[in-house]
């Protein structure tokens, strides 16, 4: 299957000792895509071109995945941000907006809590947050039974040794409400890439990361951002919610739910979200 957008490259950028993996075009002010668990830069295929039309668009593989390098530590969300700003200031990128989703969006919001500075505007698509004054109790949860299973140590590894697509497709189909915004294709290109040398590994550490995430979290809200913040979640999923749990952390946050949409809203309504981001960078 062909990886390649047209009008974007590939990039290899050496962050401090590991190489992180960028896919980069557009032109306008620079925004850099998050992607999740158990995606890749590939996840923003549908909205990358759209997005592209008014901004530099940055896709990163996260470390743990894809293209990118998967060390034996730094898998914190505090971590994965000191990557993500390392790629932007290589790329020349001083100032820039972020927008993540899933564990992308934990790390999306740990480089603005942790990079002011830099960031100008954070998007957060559908996920969670350590910090979150729910985020424990949300672990009972069923729809995230995953976390439990991907922070038990060692166990998972083995379990996921030559399933990956077994469940790399069920757990998209699981969290999907438009079951045709995936091919087969789709659903190879994320095990494919998991099963790569470290990646299963490293795609577990960032749930066994989550302690650290927490109490990083709690911290960073006793000072809340101030930079704009667009809390978007699938209607069938997280939907509304997603703004008041950034509430917690930002003075200045708007939102909503994205109709007919569950988790995945840059694949199952791409159209819709990348038009809400735009709307939301150009304010």
């Amino acid at each position: 299957m062909n990886l390649n957008l047209d009008g974007f490259r590939h990039r290899m950028v050496r962050v401090g000792d590991v190489n992180i993996h960028a896919v980069i075009g557009g032109e306008g002010l620079p925004l850099v895509l998050l992607h999740g668990f158990p995606q890749t830069w590939w996840e923003w295929r549908k909205m990358m071109p759209l997005l592209a039309e008014r901004h530099t668009v940055v896709a990163v593989d996260l470390r743990g995945a894809g293209h990118s390098d998967s060390p034996q530590g730094g898998y914190d969300k505090a971590s994965l941000a000191v990557d993500v700003h390392g790629v932007m200031e290589a790329l020349g990128f001083k100032r820039y907006a972020v927008c993540g989703h899933d564990i992308g969006a934990m790390t999306a919001l740990a480089l603005a809590c942790t990079h002011r500075e830099a960031v100008t505007h954070l998007a957060i698509l559908d996920a969670s947050m350590p910090g979150w004054s729910q985020f424990e109790a949300n672990f009972a949860d069923p729809r995230v039974w995953h976390f439990g299973f991907h922070m038990k140590r060692d166990l998972p590894e083995r379990l996921l040794f030559g399933r990956e697509y077994d469940y790399v497709s069920t757990f998209i189909f699981d969290r999907a409400f438009d079951h045709g915004a995936h091919t087969v294709e789709d659903s190879e290109v994320f095990a494919l890439a998991l099963a790569q040398p470290g990646n299963t590994r490293g795609g577990l550490e960032w749930y066994r990361a989550f302690p650290t995430d927490h109490a990083n979290g709690l911290a960073w809200k006793r000072q809340p951002l101030t930079m704009p913040v667009l809390a978007l979640g699938g209607e069938h999923n997280y939907g509304s919610r997603m703004v008041w749990m950034l509430e917690e952390f930002a003075t200045d946050v708007s939102g909503g739910s994205i109709a007919d949409c569950a988790h995945w809203l840059p694949e199952e309504r791409p159209t819709e979200t990348a038009e809400a981001v735009l709307a939301f960078l150009a304010d």
